[in-house]
């Protein structure tokens, strides 16, 4: 008997000029978390500059490497497969025979995307993730690199240019100065980019995924999640200009860092510090979605782009994890009059918190506070930056009862200033009063009312349903205290 695990997978096979990527995504859900992530390193785009050609060596390893993918996709039941071509097969001189071969072999159709496109769908991959994005894209292949402007959801003006790293690579012959001049010559004759001052560059790629792991090593930072990761534009032009001149021994000495990556981190750098120079952000932010994954948004059924992605994921955690998932959104509601004039950033945080609040139900009791804490600050969230997912954390670490003074927790909550470890100290106290009144069930909170009246937290309940006949007092003092409250007071009401 054949089991369907996943309603509807789609499988997306980029080929890059340095490798080829399949990821299969199920289609059902809003955020592009990989049923399967797989690459193959061919450098089809390696001698390109100079021959004009495919590399040889390279059409022979894509072969096996497609042969293998569109193979597992149909092992897979994948319900779609999407197979995109980027700078080198788009360039190359043979680049439609290899894109004939691989249709005649496989019994499939490439899509080769052309500068633009290829622009666009990295620009469409980091608003899947963070729809409010403001500045420039900036993503980085082996072929080339592509700058484009977004804002309030929508991308604007484009570039693609020929400074991929294998191509920049050997059209600078491995010189660090020369390659910074061709940079240097391509960004002055874009008139558009000073638009990016001020706001924020999006870097994009895998070596630029390798440079944030440096970074954060290098800011002692406390997160390790690459995605949303950010630097103020001085501190990471700092960073950049050292990682541009380190030797790979040097560089192999980080942790984190793939050896694979090692030997490009220089030349990712240099690229990267001469963007933030000719752009002159506020901040660069690193983003782990891309092409791949704006590819998987253009496949969302158009009401599922308009959700919130931060909201989804944690709902979506919430049907799989919880008890009873429909609570999370009967504890926003409940917890409301405790937050007045509340911004919306500051409603969606405590929205998430609310669905992610009981889906560490099954965790030992011992430990249920630091293994919650830990899995929020290393779960696959989308729309979030660290600050505010370690805001999430913490709430519910509060939630739990977790000890503050734990040195794990201290280096992540520093993050926060005081203003909002106080308030997610008040929505975990909420929290956890909600669950202790109503032991996670639905249907019982709305029953209920919690406010704070001439600084008197107020909690009615309905004095005839047995379900309240419950001790709460230590939960609904605590919450008290953190709201700094005179007095409470519990009223039932008929």
């Amino acid at each position: 008997m054949k089991i369907k695990l996943r309603q509807e997978p789609i499988g997306i096979i980029d080929i890059g000029s340095n490798s080829i990527r399949l990821c299969v995504y199920d289609i059902a859900h809003r955020v592009p978390v990989p049923l399967f992530n797989e690459k193959a390193v061919c450098g089809l785009g390696m001698g390109i500059g100079s021959t004009g050609r495919l590399n040889p060596d390279g059409i022979e390893t894509a072969l096996a490497a497609l042969g293998r993918f569109v193979t597992l996709c149909r092992a897979m039941d994948v319900s779609r497969l999407d197979i995109l071509a980027t700078a080198a097969v788009r360039d190359a001189a043979d680049g439609e025979a290899f894109v004939r071969e691989v249709e005649r072999r496989h019994r499939v159709r490439i899509k080769v995307l052309s500068g633009g496109q290829e622009a666009k769908m990295a620009a469409m991959g980091v608003l899947c993730g963070t729809p409010d994005a403001n500045g420039i894209v900036a993503d980085l292949g082996g072929g080339s690199l592509e700058l484009v402007t977004v804002e309030g959801g929508d991308f604007g003006r484009f570039v693609t240019m020929p400074l991929g790293m294998l191509r920049l690579a050997e059209a600078s012959g491995d010189n660090r100065d020369r390659a910074g001049s061709i940079v240097e010559g391509h960004l002055n004759h874009i008139s558009w980019l000073k638009q990016g001052r001020g706001r924020n560059i999006y870097a994009v790629g895998g070596a630029w995924r390798a440079i944030a792991r440096i970074c954060i090593n290098q800011t002692q930072h406390p997160l390790t999640v690459l995605d949303n990761f950010s630097l103020e534009a001085k501190e990471a032009l700092r960073i950049l200009e050292l990682v541009s001149q380190q030797s790979r021994k040097s560089l192999e000495k980080i942790p984190g860092v793939s050896r694979k990556r090692v030997g490009g981190l220089p030349l990712a750098a240099l690229i990267l510090g001469k963007v933030v120079r000719a752009v002159q952000p506020a901040r660069l932010v690193f983003s782990i979605y891309g092409m791949r994954e704006g590819q998987f948004f253009k496949r969302l059924p158009d009401k599922m782009k308009t959700e919130d992605p931060l909201l989804a994921v944690c709902r979506q955690m919430a049907i799989l994890n919880s008890r009873f998932p429909e609570h999370g959104d009967e504890l926003l509601a409940w917890t409301a009059p405790l937050f007045p004039g509340e911004t919306p950033r500051e409603t969606q945080l405590r929205h998430a918190t609310c669905l992610v609040s009981d889906i560490f139900w099954n965790e030992h009791p011992d430990y249920r506070a630091e293994q919650a804490f830990l899995r929020i600050l290393r779960l696959p969230f989308m729309g979030v930056g660290h600050r505010h997912r370690a805001a999430i954390a913490f709430a519910i670490y509060c939630r739990y009862q977790g000890n503050e003074d734990s040195p794990l927790v201290q280096r992540a909550i520093g993050l926060m200033e005081e203003g909002w470890l106080h308030r997610c100290r008040v929505v975990g106290l909420a929290l956890r009063l909600a669950h202790t009144l109503s032991g996670g069930a639905p249907n019982l909170l709305r029953q209920t009312r919690l406010f704070v009246e001439n600084r008197l937290l107020v909690l009615e309940s309905p004095a005839a349903n047995p379900a309240f006949a419950i001790d709460a007092e230590r939960a609904f003092d605590r919450l008290a205290k953190a709201l700094d409250c005179e007095a409470l007071a519990v009223r039932r009401i008929n």
